[in-house]
């Protein structure tokens, strides 16, 4: 009768249990349980899979560039990483709290990956996350006014509790762009987090965006209840390579 009940929970889609089923009856410890106890861990595999599942899932969707984690992190206050800070990022409770990070430095100085490893952090506590390299959001955004993709695309990002935006302000924004940035920090402001990072120091900000106005407004939604980190020190790429040669 057993190999039917397996069927079944596959045809139920309850793929962990049936794995979790099928190493039970391998194992003389486990038939020597009870059915209670038997149970319980045919349950747990089944939410432990699900989990797993899900985190793929978000994984593929927020599609960061890097496969970076918290864990991995060069913690060093030479590079204008504070451990207690770092700390208190990672448990995503500032995702939570729907505030945003900051993070500037020069080239190489490890700002993508601390962005990818932030939003990986959010991604295993279950938060739905998207990256975006900035120059190709606008660029996409200005394609989807074209052709009539824009509402749609401008509604995943705002509902997406989390959006990390890179490479900001590589060089100044246009009047087009400026405003789609502000559309969308208009729609997020309060109501989920955002990511981002850049090249070019917090305080150059105002004047690469533009228009006064627009650059208020856009700075006003960013900044208010902000991490900000400035990261510093040579190369992490130039020092990987001199320590791979």
């Amino acid at each position: 009768m057993i190999h039917p009940t397996i069927d079944h929970m596959r045809t139920l889609r309850l793929f962990g249990m049936a794995r979790a089923l099928e190493t039970q009856l391998e194992l003389k410890e486990a038939r020597e349980l009870s059915f209670e106890e038997r149970l319980g861990l045919l349950l747990d595999a089944e939410m432990v899979a699900r989990e797993n599942k899900s985190l793929e899932t978000r994984l593929k969707t927020a599609r960061l560039r890097l496969t970076a984690s918290i864990e991995d992190l060069e913690l060093r206050a030479s590079r204008g990483l504070d451990r207690s800070v770092i700390t208190a990022l990672a448990t995503s409770d500032w995702v939570q709290s729907k505030q945003n990070v900051l993070i500037t430095g020069p080239t190489g100085a490890g700002k993508t990956f601390l962005a990818c490893a932030l939003a990986q952090k959010a991604c295993r506590v279950g938060f739905s996350v998207l990256y975006f390299r900035a120059p190709i959001l606008f660029q996409d955004l200005s394609v989807a006014k074209a052709d009539g993709r824009y509402r749609r695309l401008l509604a995943s990002i705002t509902k997406c509790q989390l959006i990390v935006l890179d490479d900001f302000a590589l060089s100044p924004l246009t009047d087009e762009q400026r405003r789609d940035l502000l559309e969308i920090l208009e729609h997020r402001y309060e109501s989920s987090s955002t990511i981002i990072a850049s090249q070019l120091p917090l305080d150059h900000w105002h004047d690469v965006i533009g228009d006064p106005t627009i650059a208020d407004a856009i700075l006003d939604r960013l900044i208010h209840n902000a991490h900000i980190l400035n990261l510093r020190g040579e190369s992490m790429r130039k020092k990987k390579n001199d320590k791979n040669g």
